[in-house]
């Protein structure tokens, strides 16, 4: 039953997250995850057909939604435009943070070759999450400026934060502003040629650009 599947993913995923940071995102890690809550390795490959790969792709969806879900909590009516970005991209790392280096054996999984269009569809997913979350509603070019920008600027925050030993993580938050406010500055600029990568978002992010809903909620199991 789908329930009782994605109660399955979650477990495994929990398990996956223990050894991630020792075995990397790789068969092994499956299996170790399918051992520690005493599943057959054929059900842990029917939640995750594709091992590693779907299992990454789980782990940043789930956290892509759990970041949605503290955002409804956190009054961002109240909030302009940039702060309310601001606030997404800190809860997304603080979410990440007791994963961490999970986090950096899945940047170096995501690094190879045959994994560089599932990293690009999900930054495009995380981008497109927090933009939601803003209040965006651009439908014109504007729509792909915004969300490219904010890949980048997410993207290099997070390698930053992957060796932030600050307190509090506060060289990663300022790090964060300084490229925000970098982003504000050239946007105007770079929306006026965006129309030249239109179709970027289609070929490597299978038309999610274009699909203008919320990321997909959780289910209640």
């Amino acid at each position: 039953m789908p329930d009782e599947l994605e109660d399955l993913r979650r477990r495994l995923l929990d398990a996956a997250l223990i050894h991630a940071a020792f075995d990397g995102w790789s068969p092994l890690l499956l299996r170790s995850a399918a051992a520690d809550i005493d599943v057959s390795q054929a059900e842990a490959d029917n939640a995750f057909p594709q091992g590693p790969r779907d299992l990454l792709e789980y782990f940043s969806n789930e956290t892509d939604r759990a970041m949605l879900d503290a955002l409804e909590q956190a009054g961002l009516e109240s909030l302009k435009v940039r702060e309310r970005v601001s606030l997404a991209v800190g809860t997304r790392l603080d979410l990440l943070l007791p994963h961490r280096e999970a986090v950096r054996r899945g940047l170096s999984f995501l690094a190879l070759p045959q994994n560089a269009g599932l990293g690009t569809r999900l930054l495009w997913r995380t981008a497109d999450a927090i933009w939601w979350a803003a209040g965006d509603s651009a439908t014109d070019h504007n729509y792909y400026s915004k969300r490219a920008l904010l890949v980048g600027v997410y993207s290099s925050t997070l390698l930053v934060w992957l060796d932030d030993q600050s307190e509090g993580q506060s060289d990663s938050r300022a790090f964060l502003e300084r490229r925000i406010d970098g982003a504000l500055k050239v946007g105007g600029r770079f929306g006026a040629t965006i129309n030249q990568l239109l179709d970027l978002p289609d070929q490597l992010c299978g038309g999610l650009g274009r699909r203008r809903r919320r990321p997909m909620r959780r289910s209640a199991a």
